[in-house]
């Protein structure tokens, strides 16, 4: 039965616990400073909410699937943070600019070894299911990001070749939590895939509202400089769209400008987020974000199980951006 202090007090609990080797401290000091610079825990949180629609209680092997997650989400994170040259993470220095690109690749590597030693002891009655699960989200996530950087060279990008990356880069992994957490809870086999298809609409939810809030949320709230994909030509879900509706070339113009200095990028930022509205972008955004939310919960309607934890969870992730 689903208690979200007993989740609450597990996902506390586990990250809290996870140690890493000591030495040599220039590999793994960064796997230290990712997991204490901590996170909302979207992704094990997501799996052990699952989980509790047929489980009341987790024991270590569960526990040890759910952390996996996340360490394999830290090991994206450090990642992506090289290619996409991000100065802050979670309104801290990300692990390149803390210590180097170098660095950076390297424990990443050893984050992603992190994750699946964690992954290897998920419980012998779904662990080889679980690994394959995991396996191929991880493949997808890669693809993803190669496909979007594929898209930083490109004049622009059909919104329906957006969606499929999205979908590899962020959705994926949050369906592979929801259907993960469904089988280690022992759910049958349509709850587990009706758990992955609520985890890939919700996913697909969460990185609109992402691509939102980089342009007009909270920098404190957010963790990162706001306007960052205006300033980097970054092909977001608002970029995308106000490329295709901007026939006069006016965003193309704001868009393709160049930013020398701190100025520039204000002007270019406050620039495209006018346009964004006059086009109704900012809008679209929104209604995009609740479209995909209401799938979700569709892809669940004809659970077994309870699913108002289902309701609140996509409540809580995308609520930013209503």
């Amino acid at each position: 039965m689903y208690n979200e202090k007993y989740i609450s007090d597990c996902i506390k609990s586990m990250f809290d616990g996870i140690r890493f080797p000591e030495k040599p401290e220039g590999l793994y000091d960064p796997l230290r400073y990712m997991i204490e610079i901590g996170g909302k825990r979207i992704r094990p949180t997501l799996c052990l909410t699952a989980c509790s629609l047929y489980s009341d209680s987790f024991d270590e092997s569960v526990l040890e699937s759910a952390a996996a997650l996340e360490v394999f989400h830290a090991f994206t994170l450090i990642h992506d943070d090289i290619m996409d040259r991000s100065p802050l993470r979670r309104g801290m220095p990300t692990v390149w600019k803390k210590w180097s690109e170098v660095t950076g690749v390297l424990s990443g590597d050893v984050m992603l070894i992190e994750a699946y030693k964690r992954m290897a002891k998920a419980p012998g009655y779904c662990r080889s299911q679980a690994l394959e699960l995991f396996s191929r989200t991880a493949a997808e996530v890669c693809e993803g990001q190669q496909f979007d950087m594929e898209f930083e060279s490109m004049v622009s990008v059909p919104m329906d070749s957006y969606k499929r990356m999205i979908g590899l880069k962020t959705a994926v992994l949050l369906a592979c939590s929801a259907r993960l957490g469904a089988m280690l809870g022992g759910a049958p086999e349509a709850d587990c895939d009706a758990l992955y298809n609520y985890g890939y609409e919700l996913g697909m939810a969460f990185q609109v509202a992402d691509d939102y809030l980089d342009a007009f949320g909270d920098e404190k709230v957010f963790g990162k400089p706001i306007g960052g994909d205006i300033v980097n030509r970054k092909m977001s879900w608002l970029n995308v769209r106000a490329l295709e509706k901007s026939t006069d070339g006016s965003f193309r113009e704001v868009f393709d400008r160049p930013c020398p200095g701190r100025a520039e990028e204000q002007e270019k930022i406050s620039r495209a987020r006018a346009i964004y509205e006059s086009l109704g972008v900012d809008t679209e955004a929104r209604e995009e974000i609740g479209l995909y939310t209401r799938r979700a919960m569709d892809a669940v309607a004809g659970l077994g199980a309870d699913t108002e934890p289902l309701h609140l969870f996509a409540e809580r992730l995308v609520k930013r951006a209503k």
